[in-house]
């Protein structure tokens, strides 16, 4: 794409997310993308081998790897989010390693959230799944551009070309009603490595390219939005200094768009309007600064501008409101009830919500609304409507995923109780 930083167009960092149902072997998957692709220290491997001998295993358990809890080692499932990084000399990959069993979909969310792609396995012993639904959905829900369908075990099948057909033909009904344009399916074997790093010469009938070739190949650079310029405020930087008393930055993350000198932007949700002087970073100013870049912004005019104010192009605004339709997955124990009052953060911004209505609840595994739903429980999720006390501004989901979502905290307990991405705010 013109005009996009090398490091940008090329996708350097591809952050994943992997989940399916318990013993689907995400874990041993993800031990096998480290294991071959080399990232695994020697040390690390010694003991993941002795690991393996003292519980009786057979073979080099390469689950371990990412299994870090001593429960999940002793149950043999994942609970929590584990993150795993590793790089080859194309890309580098930060994966989440999210659990598969319904009671955690929360982990999964939270792991899930900033994912470039989706890695959904399924058992080509059992087949589709109601958690291959579960976790498709809350793919599509989290608006992960990419996902693969790693149909897994192909050893324990005979390296069936018919079973993986009908698995292929399955999922993809399902996924053509939740929306996601972009799905790979591929054969694999995680235990034995056919068509994880290498070419399987066990299933011939595949055309297709192995696991890391793809994650390497993949096209990351139209997922973000380049179009809508946001930059949440969050810091404002000023030294105090003989050198520097004239100094006034705004520190943040761009969240959308194309940042440059001399572009008029708005402050909102003032309103107010000014020039960018200068982008300055760590490592001298910058001509353009592009998504999920850090950098400092320095206007030509000095404002009351805050952490929490949202920094947009006059012509292209976000929504500044108060009142929010959002989907939800609620997070805590205790059910979520309306009325109820929380604080919500947003971007940079804080403030109290009260949660109006719920408007319906989501039966993930048919898409079905239960619109005479009163609660929802951890883990359940549904559409809301809430008020917050202070100007939000915002962006649909749909538009852009930094500010079109949230999180609800209770402020008694100071747990997060919500995850929210917004639909429409008014």
């Amino acid at each position: 794409m013109a005009g996009v930083p090398t490091e940008i167009a090329a996708g350097e960092l591809l952050r994943i997310a992997t989940a399916g149902s318990v013993d689907d072997g995400k874990s041993t998957l993800i031990g096998r993308l480290l294991h071959d692709s080399k990232s695994v220290l020697e040390d690390q491997l010694e003991h993941v081998a002795s690991t393996s001998e003292r519980r009786g295993d057979g073979y080099l358990n390469l689950a371990l790897l990412t299994d870090g809890l001593r429960a999940e080692r002793e149950q043999g499932i994942t609970i929590d989010v584990a993150y795993r990084y590793f790089h080859t000399p194309r890309r580098k990959f930060i994966i989440a390693d999210t659990p598969g069993h319904e009671q955690y979909t929360r982990n999964m969310v939270t792991g899930a959230s900033t994912a470039d792609l989706s890695i959904v396995l399924v058992d080509a012993r059992n087949g589709v799944s109601e958690q291959t639904w579960r976790h498709a959905y809350l793919s599509s829900l989290l608006r992960i551009p990419h996902l693969v369908v790693a149909v897994n075990k192909m050893d324990l099948v005979d390296y069936s070309e018919e079973v993986f057909d009908r698995i292929v033909a399955e999922v993809s009904d399902w996924v053509a009603r939740l929306g996601i344009a972009d799905v790979t399916f591929i054969p694999l074997s995680a235990l034995g490595g056919d068509n994880v790093v290498e070419r399987s010469e066990n299933m011939p009938w595949y055309q297709g390219p192995p696991l890391l070739y793809h994650l390497e190949h993949v096209v990351i650079t139209n997922d973000r939005n380049l179009e809508d310029v946001r930059f949440p405020v969050q810091w404002v930087i000023r030294p105090h200094s003989d050198d520097h008393h004239d100094y006034r930055g705004y520190a943040g993350q761009v969240a959308g768009g194309v940042l440059h000198p001399g572009q008029e932007v708005v402050v909102l949700p003032s309103g107010k309007r000014t020039r960018i002087k200068a982008i300055d970073t760590f490592d001298g100013q910058r001509e353009a600064a592009y998504p999920t870049q850090s950098v400092t912004l320095l206007t030509e005019d000095h404002l009351d501008i805050s952490r929490g104010d949202l920094i947009a192009e006059p012509e292209d605004p976000p929504t500044v409101g108060r009142e929010l339709e959002a989907t939800i997955c609620w997070l805590a124990e205790r059910p979520l009830q309306t009325r109820g009052r929380y604080a919500i953060r947003h971007t940079t911004q804080s403030a109290r919500a009260v949660i109006d209505r719920l408007e319906y609840r989501v039966d993930v595994n048919t898409l079905a609304h239960d619109e005479s739903a009163d609660e929802l429980a951890l883990n359940e999720i549904g559409r809301v409507h809430l008020r917050s006390s202070a100007p939000l501004v915002v962006d649909p989901y749909t538009r852009n995923r930094t500010t079109g979502s949230f999180i609800l905290i209770d402020e008694s307990t100071n747990d997060t109780v919500a995850a929210g991405m917004i639909i429409s705010a008014r």
